[in-house]
């Protein structure tokens, strides 16, 4: 039986006209007073959903959208807002884009919404697939493979810094911390203060598609999560790791084990458009024991 129910907002504001023959999306530009009519939009909508007993209010972190689909720049800092204007709702991230941060401060800027909101901020973390926001921000999307690598060692230094009383990382794209002096000696460890309290911290990623690498990776994820819970004593039914799937491509999901370490994963059956039900359907948070 299906007792919690969630929704996603992306973050639109109202539109004019809508329909095929209006306004085409390139050609659209709104002031900034009603693009930032956003807020209050989300505001009205996490209100009714607390009333109504829903679980979750997903949240789409997008950039630069004069167009007005998807305005909202930081689901962090509205998630604590929306925290202390709801009595029960909890504001899933879907997703903070980690390439369009810099991967310490978006693990800061959660536990720090964690604590404040009381353990009702959910994490999730994605790739990005807008040109313009990710490259504007120096990262990889043209160049996909360059684009999952770097989201893959990010992911890897997060669930570090909020898993480890202190850690350090060296890969191709990061070393952390820098050889660098510091309080008469070099600097070799990093502790995030503060942690988050509600650990292991629950991280939700989307899947597009059964590619074997993206699962690989979540898979691989997974197991760092499944340690960080048996280190902390969580059930193994219990596994802070879910996949959400993306609109319009996976429609079913099944449970299975991996070969490693137990660490139990989704993965994705693709089915044709006409036996699945619809897109915003299948998009439910079905958490497994990790999702």
């Amino acid at each position: 039986m299906i007792t919690k129910f969630t929704t996603v907002y992306a973050g639109h504001v109202d539109l004019p006209d809508r329909g095929q023959n209006t306004t085409p999306a390139n050609e659209r530009r709104y002031s900034n007073d009603h693009l930032a009519s956003v807020f209050d939009k989300t505001e009205a909508i996490a209100k009714k959903m607390d009333a109504l007993g829903f679980d979750t209010l997903w949240l789409a972190e997008h950039h630069f959208q004069h167009e007005g689909y998807e305005c909202i720049p930081n689901d962090l800092m509205l998630a604590v807002h929306l925290a202390h204007v709801t009595k029960n709702l909890k504001i899933g991230c879907a997703f903070n884009i980690a390439l369009m941060w810099h991967l310490l401060r978006l693990a800061e800027d959660f536990a720090t919404a964690d604590i404040l909101t009381g353990g009702r901020t959910i994490f999730g973390v994605g790739r990005g697939y807008h040109t313009r926001e990710v490259e504007t921000f120096g990262a990889p999307m043209l160049n996909q493979e360059a684009n999952r690598e770097l989201f893959e060692e990010q992911v890897e230094i997060i669930l570090k810094a909020f898993n480890e009383e202190s850690f350090s990382h060296q890969g191709k794209s990061h070393t952390l911390p820098p050889r660098v002096p510091y309080g008469g000696y070099e600097l070799e460890q990093l502790t995030l203060v503060p942690r988050p309290i509600h650990r292991p911290v629950e991280c939700w990623q989307p899947i597009v598609s059964a590619n074997p690498r993206g699962l690989a990776s979540w898979s691989v994820t997974a197991s760092r999560v499944r340690s960080a819970a048996v280190r902390r004593q969580c059930k193994p039914d219990r596994l802070p790791l879910t996949v959400m799937p993306w609109p319009g491509r996976v429609s079913t999901w099944r449970s299975a084990r991996t070969s490693r370490s137990d660490c139990i994963f989704i993965s994705p059956k693709l089915v044709s458009r006409r036996s699945a039900r619809s897109p915003r359907s299948t998009r439910s948070t079905s958490r497994c024991s990790r999702r």
